[in-house]
């Protein structure tokens, strides 16, 4: 037998009430169900954490003094010091990475890690493959493998130096640095080059542009690593400069140069906020 409520002239007189309690009622609404199409922040896509391997080289090797694969000199005099890496091919995407920050940890072997620790480093320097091994007997930097090298000094902050290649694990973080974006000025003639270091943010350069005080916007091309060129004649004008990283994010520097600026000189622009 149904119950008293639903019988009679009550039933129908609450039929409409209910009906008009439901239509007045705010739709559900839950988080996940929502979308952007404005891309995430670096520090948000970039920071899950992947296996890898690393090893170093020692103090002795002349590496930091010439600067490597990204062109960015001597280490120590360009700010980098003994916090940089050079990454084996599938990682260093033609130089195009060149900047980019890291964070690297020791994992899964207790005996050589120094637990709690963590490095960050900038990518300076190319491994580069030897196909006469294995990419597990010797050929350590072969695609696809992910590895890392590092300067002992940085190496032993989160490994004992005997555990030589390491398992470890990394992820890409925004760079902070201190001051703004260095250009340093060479070539001869009209072949302008400039190389472009100390840069936050990504870190890693994706296009740049030049102008000059008596010209318009000039596409500059990736000599390499971040080493950019241009051919035109820029002498007797002050420089500006248009800097795009990988997370697509552009900071204009305006005469960045003053018209008597010389070949081997450094100038320095404004820098990405982080």
């Amino acid at each position: 037998m149904p119950p008293p409520l639903l019988q009679g002239p009550i039933h129908t007189l609450l039929k409409p009430l209910l009906l008009l309690l439901l239509l007045t009622l705010p739709p559900t609404t839950t988080s996940h169900t929502s979308s952007t199409t404005t891309p995430p922040p670096l520090s948000t896509y970039l920071s899950q954490w992947q296996p890898a391997r690393a090893t170093y080289y020692a103090a002795s090797d002349p590496r930091d003094t010439v600067g490597g694969a990204c062109g960015y000199g001597d280490l120590v005099k360009a700010g980098y010091g003994m916090a940089t890496v050079a990454l084996s091919e599938s990682m260093f995407e033609r130089g195009q990475i060149c900047g980019a920050c890291f964070e690297i940890k020791c994992v899964d072997d207790l005996r050589w890690c120094i637990p709690g620790t963590s490095i960050i480093v900038s990518v300076t320097n190319f491994c580069a493959p030897n196909y006469g091994f294995p990419s597990d007997a010797g050929g350590k930097c072969n695609t696809p493998n992910k590895h890392f090298v590092l300067p002992i000094e940085s190496f032993e902050k989160i490994a004992i130096w005997k555990a030589a290649n390491m398992p470890v694990q990394y992820r890409r973080i925004k760079c902070r640095k201190e001051g703004g974006i260095r250009f340093t000025i060479s070539g001869s003639g009209i072949f302008l080059s400039v190389l472009i270091s100390n840069v936050a943010g990504a870190g890693d350069v994706t296009s740049v542009r030049i102008k000059g005080s008596k010209t318009g916007w000039l596409d500059m091309g990736r000599n390499w690593g971040q080493n950019w060129h241009v051919n035109a004649n820029l002498q007797n004008q002050a420089l500006s400069f248009e800097v795009t990283s990988s997370d697509k994010m552009t900071v204009l520097s305006y005469t960045v140069a003053p018209k008597d600026w010389r070949f081997g000189q450094t100038f320095e622009g404004k820098q990405f906020e982080t």
